[in-house]
């Protein structure tokens, strides 16, 4: 069998519940109709389309007034921490259709139990524009969409969505580039804890290329395993306008593409969250396609494999 053949498992997650806005929640569909399972198959892998997620709130938990929406939001990343682990213990790489970034809570969960199983360190790379540190003690809007990140390190422990002994991600073992809309009470969480973080700024001084092989090299000295986070929003709103949390100033074309072609030279992703997209706010599907064509990159298609497409 071809070494560079996956087995993928494409899960959908139409949450939409923990952005505080309509939209997202048909993400998994735009992204099936811009051809994600289709362009994954022509790569040569092999691809289980295992259909969308659609969980049952979660009544044992009460309100909580700075956690939007927790009931749905548990719900889904009960059902992603079991999904994905169970694809992942199965030999298939999770591949998570988004919906918003609060699915991170319930995939990346699900990832590190699978890692502490194989006895090697998750590391995560979040490609946004926004650090998502916050906890309902800090979030000014208490959307969960901005609290993955704490949640999965273990700073969020505001209520029982899963069991408070399961493996957590070392801050230290989380790569944030792209980052440029950080709150300022988040941005000293971040610090304290020691994420490290590649803004903008980072980008333009010291080049994607040199980032990457950085975080890269630190992952491979650790023997770990990686889950990427691509957030719409990591890119500039030009390129993909269909997100409802846009910033000016996100990543080109070329340096999304530089991302995904240096993880697919380095072998180290076992799995991938797609998130944010909002087909309600694109431009005739783009960043649908956009993001189609990034994980393509992802998973070994070459700048000379690219077609031409007609103005």
């Amino acid at each position: 069998m071809d070494e560079n053949r996956k087995q993928i498992a494409l899960i959908g997650a139409p949450l939409e519940e923990g952005s505080g806005r309509r939209g997202a929640a048909m993400g998994p569909t735009a992204l099936r109709i811009a051809g994600i399972d289709a362009t994954l198959i022509e790569l040569g892998h092999d691809v289980k389309d295992e259909g969308d997620l659609c969980p049952l709130p979660a009544a044992d938990l009460a309100d909580h007034p700075g956690a939007n929406e927790l009931q749905t939001v548990a719900a889904f990343t009960r059902a992603l921490d079991a999904s994905v682990y169970a694809a992942a213990r199965s030999g298939r790489l999770p591949l998570i259709l988004g919906g918003d970034h609060a699915l991170s809570m319930g995939s990346v969960s699900g990832m590190a139990r699978h890692a502490a199983d194989e006895g090697r360190p998750l590391f995560v790379l979040w490609l946004d524009a926004h650090a998502d540190f916050n906890s309902p003690a800090t979030s000014p809007s208490g959307n969960m969409h901005g609290m993955p990140v704490a949640f999965f390190c273990g700073q969020a422990e505001f209520a029982p969505i899963l069991e408070k002994n399961r493996p957590l991600v070392e801050p230290g073992n989380v790569f944030q580039v792209g980052i440029r809309s950080v709150d300022a009470r988040e941005r000293k969480e971040i610090a304290a804890q020691g994420v490290n973080v590649y803004d903008m700024r980072s980008i333009d001084e010291i080049g994607m290329a040199r980032i990457m092989h950085e975080i890269v090299d630190r992952i491979k000295a650790q023997n770990g395993l990686l889950h990427v986070s691509l957030d719409v929003d990591f890119l500039d709103p030009d390129l993909a306008p269909g997100v409802g949390t846009t910033v000016p100033g996100g990543a080109t074309f070329r340096e999304a593409h530089l991302i995904m072609e240096t993880l697919c030279d380095s072998g180290l992703v076992s799995s991938l969250d797609i998130v944010e997209l909002n087909p309600f706010l694109d431009d005739r599907g783009k960043s649908a396609r956009i993001l189609v064509e990034l994980t393509a990159s992802l998973f070994g298609r070459r700048i000379l494999d690219r077609p031409t497409r007609s103005a």
